[in-house]
């Protein structure tokens, strides 16, 4: 699985551009993904704040992970801008009968995949060595541009995940 990514987002955003990160409970498919793209470009063009245009940017990574930017040293986003990305994440919930605001389902690469796994399950996924502090985490907490390059897929035990997993100690 090819997890480059970084060279895609815009180079002309800040690097404090706001991230709003929306994980998919499963692959879009093929022609979803499409659909997906152009509803994000659609909005990204007309996104305002206040009436003023937002620079804004959107992705959908991994055929399963939305990205909104925004590059606020251009325009602020107020309240108002957030609720309309909102509707938008909500509408496609609807459209694609999927869930984008599930946080209680974490993202790993496991065997060269996207897999997700409940955290309620992690304590077992751990114990029986399907994760490891190694294993890479999709750190979906990111909110700049700058966290989302360097952070966004760690290991984890650079994650937040760390203090939450004890991994079985092998045996000597």
């Amino acid at each position: 699985m090819n997890l480059e990514y970084k060279y895609l987002l815009d180079a002309g955003f800040h690097p404090t551009s706001r991230v709003w990160v929306y994980q998919s409970n499963r692959l879009f498919s093929l022609s979803e993904a499409f659909e997906v793209e152009e509803m994000l470009n659609d909005f990204t063009k007309n996104w305002q704040s206040h009436g003023a245009p937002i620079k804004g940017a959107a992705w959908l990574f991994f055929g399963q992970f939305i990205i909104l930017m925004a590059d606020e040293s251009a325009t602020g986003v107020s309240g108002c801008s957030t609720d309309t990305s909102v509707r938008l994440i909500k509408d496609m919930e609807k459209k694609f009968g999927i869930s984008l605001f599930d946080r209680m389902t974490l993202a790993f690469v496991l065997k060269d995949k996207v897999e997700l796994l409940p955290m309620s399950q992690l304590p077992y996924a751990a114990e029986n060595g399907f994760i490891n502090k190694d294993t890479l985490y999709f750190n979906n907490l990111v909110q700049t541009k700058e966290e989302l390059e360097n952070n966004w897929i760690i290991p984890i035990s650079e994650s937040w995940l760390a203090k939450k997993i004890e991994f079985s100690r092998p045996v000597l």
